[in-house]
């Protein structure tokens, strides 16, 4: 007869599989718990993906659970953004080459970021942005002559941000500055207008030159013109002085007298002469 062989199984071995399946089952919850959490980080929002499609379910900054292996989020920056470019060539009203040089302050619609995955993708800069820029900026400055761009850059700037939101608005990107930072011109241009600063300081300095000998000659004349008069003030005192003094010289100490009438005046005798005069004319009794 054969013997029956029995098997002693040895409690560790049984205590150590136990631990491992429990091991193994613990990572695999938490495995499935991580991949069921989505954590969107701030100044962002996620786009929901069930198996690769856009279901149009948008996920808020935090914590956002989906469904483990089945759903994804692909995350989109929603905060303001800046584009800068300085090489964009274009040509001016009077066909002056130009090359601008511009920042732009950008956002992504915040409601439509699904759309703009579905849509365009997350290269948006260079798919959509870099071309619409350069034809503003060519759509623009054909608007304006090369001095025009410089004395209304804030006007220019304007148009530009203008049209490029017009041209954006259905990509799902909103601008909120357009600036341009510099101009760049042909040196032939750059010579014409350093010429024309030359020579319109030239002609302010000529002017002003002008207006000061003008004053100056005004201040000379009124200067001259007071000088003459208290001149002519001094000599009319120094003539009364000098009759004054030859009358002192002359006088003999008595006051002399008038009489007249109707507006006549006489100078008069004293009053011995006048006595005596009056005496003779007397006839004789």
């Amino acid at each position: 007869m054969a013997e029956n062989k029995v098997i002693n199984i040895n409690p560790n071995a049984k205590k150590i599989r136990t631990g491992v399946i429990i091991v193994v089952v613990a990572i695999v919850l938490i495995f499935l718990a991580a991949s069921s959490i989505s954590i969107v980080p701030a100044g962002n929002k996620g786009v929901q993906m069930n198996m690769g499609a856009v279901t149009g379910t948008i996920y808020n900054e935090g914590i956002n659970f989906k469904i483990p292996f089945i759903q994804s989020v692909e995350i989109i920056d929603t905060r303001v953004q800046k584009y800068e470019s300085s090489d964009n060539a274009s040509a001016s009203k009077d066909l002056q080459t130009i090359t601008s040089s511009i920042a732009v302050n950008f956002r992504v619609d915040s409601s439509k970021v699904d759309k703009l995955y579905q849509n365009i993708g997350t290269n948006y800069k260079d798919t959509v942005i870099s071309p619409a820029i350069s034809e503003c900026i060519k759509a623009v400055t054909s608007q304006y002559t090369a001095e025009q761009l410089i004395t209304k850059r804030s006007e220019v700037s304007e148009k530009m941000k203008t049209l490029l939101q017009e041209k954006l608005q259905d990509k799902y990107i909103l601008i909120d500055s357009f600036n341009i930072t510099d101009f760049q011109f042909s040196e032939a241009f750059n010579t014409s207008i350093e010429e024309k600063q030359i020579a319109e300081q030239n002609a302010l300095k000529a002017q002003y030159d002008l207006e000061r000998i003008k004053t100056e000659a005004e201040q000379t004349i009124t200067e001259a013109s007071g000088e003459a008069e208290a001149m002519k003030i001094k000599n009319n005192q120094v003539t009364d002085n000098i009759i004054k003094l030859e009358f002192i010289k002359k006088w003999n100490g008595e006051m002399p007298k008038y009489y007249g009438g109707d507006g006549n005046l006489f100078l008069g005798l004293d009053d011995g002469e006048t006595s005596k005069t009056e005496t003779s004319s007397k006839p004789a009794e």
